[in-house]
């Protein structure tokens, strides 16, 4: 069971990098068009810059979870890694452990702040685009941020008594 739910945090982690490789390309594509726009009508696309505002914070948060559970983050390891490997693997257990509780309280937060956006109808400037709806899919990526970070101390310890 514990296996077939980190398989599934790991493949949605893994499609949330592939949104973020999309969210890349189109806000990409925005800018690209705005400039294009600008010079031929000489006024700039309405909203390019609010939206490419909420696409460059969708890519980081579509992005965070793969890049835990492939361990492409930066990490300062020149003085653990002259650890024994138990020793190392119950600074990975406190770590993520933190990590995660961090994370879990960031994520309530933010679930409340986006219900908060919501009942005040708050709406961007330019296209008049609710916020709301940016945080939560944010917070919900911020969900499976700490599933990956619970799911690497539950590992660490595992590999800690299995030895």
């Amino acid at each position: 069971m514990y296996l077939k739910i980190k398989k599934g945090i790991h493949d949605i982690a893994s499609m949330l990098d592939k949104l973020a490789g999309l969210s890349i390309v189109l806000a990409m594509l925005l800018v690209v068009l705005n400039v294009i726009v600008r010079k031929v009508f000489s006024s700039p696309l309405l909203g390019a810059y609010e939206f490419t505002g909420f696409l460059t914070a969708l890519i980081v948060a579509f992005g965070l979870s793969a890049c835990l559970v492939s361990n492409s983050h930066i990490a300062v390891d020149f003085l653990v890694d002259k650890l024994k490997k138990p020793l190392q693997k119950i600074i990975d257990f406190i770590v993520n452990s933190i990590l995660f509780i961090f994370l879990s309280f960031f994520t309530y937060k933010m679930f409340g702040y986006a219900t908060s956006l919501l009942r005040s109808h708050e709406l961007s400037p330019t296209t008049k685009t609710p916020f709301y709806l940016f945080i939560y899919v944010i917070a919900f990526c911020f969900i499976i941020l700490s599933m990956v970070s619970l799911f690497k101390a539950i590992d660490s310890i595992k590999e800690v008594k299995s030895k």
